[in-house]
């Protein structure tokens, strides 16, 4: 379901409409931009700010250069709130989003929040899931560490960069559920906030196992810390052949995540025009595609109404997989 979340937005990225309707981008020039990172730095929404300041920067798209704050907590529950009830007509902030976002409001957590609280800008990539152990782990394959979580889903600890639910929870469990464990609410997931501190939970002992985004894993796999058993990949990826996908092993799961940015709903649509088309910009830069590439993500792009239509696809989904899967009632 996760993978067809991702094909829906792909033929919608074909065409890329500049601007909202009856909005002017010109008429609006950011002062003291911002981008908050809804966790500690390290991680997939760091990564997203931290890129999207430099590119935005470098392209003269904008000309001062972009605070990122780093705002943990609540799995991205405290920077949503922040915006929604602080900075909701902040014209120059802007906030990374991914799955975990669109999952969080289907399933709750963000309290009382829809879709419409926050303006979805664009998402401008995607990347797989992966499941890493630390380099000296007994565990060698996917295989051996779905057995144990069979036989006890309590023995083996698997970090993740967002709170209980999100999308780093939700992909364990979809393995697990491939892998026959009947209540797979019983799996022990440990939340970090973030992906950085989900790592060093990893690699201090604290958990056996992590979920998250390849791109997240790569310099540890590359520096021989860890020891990656499974890319959530429909096949194995061109650029790193030796990495067996969770099909191939037996378990039929495909995780894609998509990444991008939100605003605040009661920005000028002048605001709005602005960011949509500084982002289309952005994605439209060699560089920035092959800063892309180079982190193991592949271009998603999605703006304007294709966006909007996106995200709340995406909330409809989550949500029935979710109560599928027994995280919601």
């Amino acid at each position: 379901m996760l993978h067809r979340i991702i094909r829906i937005g792909s033929a919608a990225a074909v065409a890329m409409t500049l601007g909202l309707s009856g909005a002017h981008a010109q008429d609006f020039k950011p002062e003291n931009p911002q981008c908050i990172a809804p966790s500690n730095p390290g991680g997939g929404w760091d990564f997203i700010c931290r890129t999207t300041a430099k590119f935005l920067f470098d392209l003269k798209v904008i000309e001062d250069s972009m605070q990122v704050t780093n705002m943990s907590g609540g799995g991205g529950g405290v920077a949503f709130a922040h915006v929604t009830k602080e900075r909701n007509e902040d014209n120059n902030l802007i906030v990374a989003a991914s799955m975990s976002t669109s999952a969080r409001i289907a399933q709750g957590i963000y309290e009382g929040a829809t879709q419409d609280d926050v303006h979805f800008l664009a998402t401008f990539g995607a990347e797989y899931g992966a499941i890493a152990v630390r380099a000296d782990s007994k565990y060698k394959t996917l295989t051996e560490m779905m057995d144990d979580i069979k036989a006890d889903p309590r023995s083996v600890g698997i970090a993740g960069g967002s709170s209980v639910g999100s999308y780093d929870h939700i992909k364990p469990m979809l393995v697990a559920q491939k892998a026959g464990l009947e209540d797979v609410t019983k799996l022990k997931y440990v939340s970090f906030d973030g992906g950085g501190e989900a790592m060093t939970g990893l690699l201090s002992g604290a958990t056996e196992a992590l979920s998250g985004d390849f791109s997240e894993m790569l310099g540890f796999m590359e520096s021989g810390d860890i020891r990656i058993i499974a890319i959530l990949a429909p096949e194995r990826l061109k650029n790193f052949p030796d990495i067996a996908t969770a099909k191939e092993q037996g378990y039929d799961v495909v995780g894609a995540n998509w990444r991008g940015l939100y605003m605040p709903a009661g920005a000028s649509d002048e605001a709005k025009a602005f960011w949509s088309e500084a982002i289309q910009t952005m994605a439209a830069d060699a560089g920035f595609q092959q800063t892309l590439e180079d982190a193991a993500m592949a271009p998603f792009n999605n703006f304007g109404d294709d966006m909007y239509n996106f995200v709340a696809g995406s909330i409809d989904d989550i949500t029935k997989l979710s109560k599928e899967i027994g995280i919601i009632q």
